[in-house]
């Protein structure tokens, strides 16, 4: 179990972050982005299995800048409200407040990010804004193929489901033909298949995924 947190972004806004840590010395840093359902039990677990991996993982609750203490589930309504809120929802201020996480967790090392639906957009952009991160790991992000002219500063993989409707295979394909030196993997899953909370969860993809994503952490975090 982790716990929570504040920490403070450049501009003076602060933030929740949900922290788990290792049993013993951090291999690294780990920032997880959360899908729009806030630093929910889900994304709890997500932090806590990769800090009993042996990595210093942290959850910022980026939505804190327009409804703090976001925490829902997954019922219709609930993806809905969660969809107005992701609107109003700032990328650049999603920038500072991951910068903020780097910052605080420096000390455990080399850092990487992975991130969910909305947070794998997020994950994608840390990429190339947020100098310091060794890898991310982003997963079916809808919004990715609006952002294409990046330029990411680490190795990135891309998990994207072929069932997805949030970023259909032709929008994913897109992606991957824009970014050829980066990696990429389809699988036969819907959106929001590592969430096993969520119907489309898929066991296999999400531990295959999973797996994948802690070799590349291994790789260039430690």
């Amino acid at each position: 179990m982790g716990k929570t947190i504040q920490l403070k972004a450049s501009d003076g806004h602060t933030f929740d972050a949900y922290v788990a840590e290792p049993a013993g010395q951090p291999r690294g840093l780990v920032v997880i982005a959360p899908e729009i359902f806030g630093i929910n039990k889900h994304i709890q677990s997500v932090a806590d299995g990769y800090a009993a991996d042996g990595y210093l993982t942290v959850a910022p609750a980026l939505f804190d800048r327009v409804q703090r203490k976001y925490d829902t589930g997954y019922s219709q309504p609930e993806i809905m409200a969660g969809v107005e809120v992701m609107k109003k929802m700032s990328f650049d201020h999603a920038m500072m407040d991951v910068a903020a996480v780097l910052e605080f967790g420096k000390s455990a090392g080399k850092a990487a990010i992975v991130g969910y639906c909305w947070g794998g957009v997020v994950a994608w952009l840390a990429a190339s804004r947020v100098p310091g991160f060794s890898c991310s790991a982003p997963y079916y992000g809808g919004g990715i193929p609006n952002f294409l002219n990046e330029k990411p500063l680490c190795p990135v993989m891309f998990h994207f489901g072929e069932t997805d409707q949030s970023i259909p295979m032709e929008k994913a394909k897109a992606v991957v033909a824009a970014y050829p030196n980066e990696q990429a993997f389809f699988y036969p899953a819907d959106h929001g298949f590592n969430c096993d909370h969520r119907g489309s969860y898929n066991a296999e993809a999400a531990k295959l995924a999973r797996e994948r994503t802690l070799g590349m952490i291994r790789k260039y975090v430690g």
